[in-house]
């Protein structure tokens, strides 16, 4: 049995229950949707919770917001980090464009409505930080209820996540944890590595 983690520092195992602890809370908030949909996002949600990010995936992230928001994991987190600073409204206004231009074209003026009403217009329960001009035009497209009607709102949210809080994101506390636990990990397989090879010399003694 590999007792690796008895020479690390506490310091690394405090680390590793405080991160998975943080992860563990990760999209807590579910969106409107059907019970169908519900499911199998929280399905998905608890099967990324179950794991920490790799230092690979951190490192992907730090090049680009673009590699934080292509990546599932990178959301979840990014996600968490947004609910610490009340803005998690953002980045759900976002992943809802991207699944309203999946939506069935039958079902696109109602839920275009329903997402105006959640997130672009005036005192909505979850509204965005959206300039005046954009808010109209949005108002506007969602008659049509086209695929692209909320193309540019969701670009000025992007925008606004990318220049404001994935800056912070990538400073924040979170981060430095997930790379600590990664940098702990190592050791302690270092430490088996170690442990296992002197167990191996002393049989064959």
């Amino acid at each position: 049995m590999c007792k690796g983690l008895a020479t690390l520092p506490a310091t690394c195992l405090k680390s590793a229950k405080d991160i998975k602890h943080k992860i563990s809370f990760l999209l807590q908030k579910p969106e409107p949707q059907a019970a169908d949909q519900k499911e199998i996002k929280e399905k998905t949600a608890t099967a990324v919770t179950k794991r920490v990010p790799k230092a690979a995936e951190v490192e992907k992230w730090k090049e680009s917001f673009c590699h934080v928001m292509s990546s599932e994991m990178g959301r979840t987190v990014f996600t968490s980090f947004l609910k610490s600073e009340f803005s998690q409204e953002n980045v759900d206004f976002w992943i809802a464009c991207e699944d309203y231009k999946k939506t069935p074209p039958s079902k696109m003026a109602t839920k275009a409505k329903q997402m105006y009403q959640q997130y672009v217009e005036a005192d909505a329960p979850n509204e965005v930080n959206l300039d005046a001009a954009t808010r109209e035009k949005t108002r506007r497209e969602i008659e049509s209820g086209g695929p692209s009607c909320f193309d540019e709102a969701q670009k000025m949210i992007y925008n606004l996540m990318e220049k404001d809080s994935y800056r912070r994101f990538l400073k924040s506390k979170m981060i430095q944890e997930i790379c600590q636990k990664e940098r702990c990990a190592a050791q302690e397989k270092k430490g088996c590595d170690w442990l296992d090879s002197r167990q191996v010399l002393a049989g064959g003694a």
